[in-house]
């Protein structure tokens, strides 16, 4: 049986979290060095040890 996991990779903007998701999926989502680069979320799928993973790159969060 194939174990199905979701996540999503939340935070601050330009903190990486696209880094961290081309790292994990493979896949080339661009990525520049100002806040708001990633402006629309992204999903790609890697598989470790017999599980599916999603992984699901948000834009950045900001906050007052």
């Amino acid at each position: 049986m194939i174990q199905r996991i979701k996540i999503a990779l939340t935070g601050n903007a330009n903190v990486g979290k696209s880094v961290i998701f081309n790292n994990l999926t493979g896949l080339h989502q661009h990525i520049g060095n100002w806040p708001g680069k990633t402006v629309e979320r992204a999903e790609g799928t890697l598989y470790y040890k017999g599980y599916t993973i999603d992984v699901v790159d948000l834009p950045g969060i900001y906050s007052p």
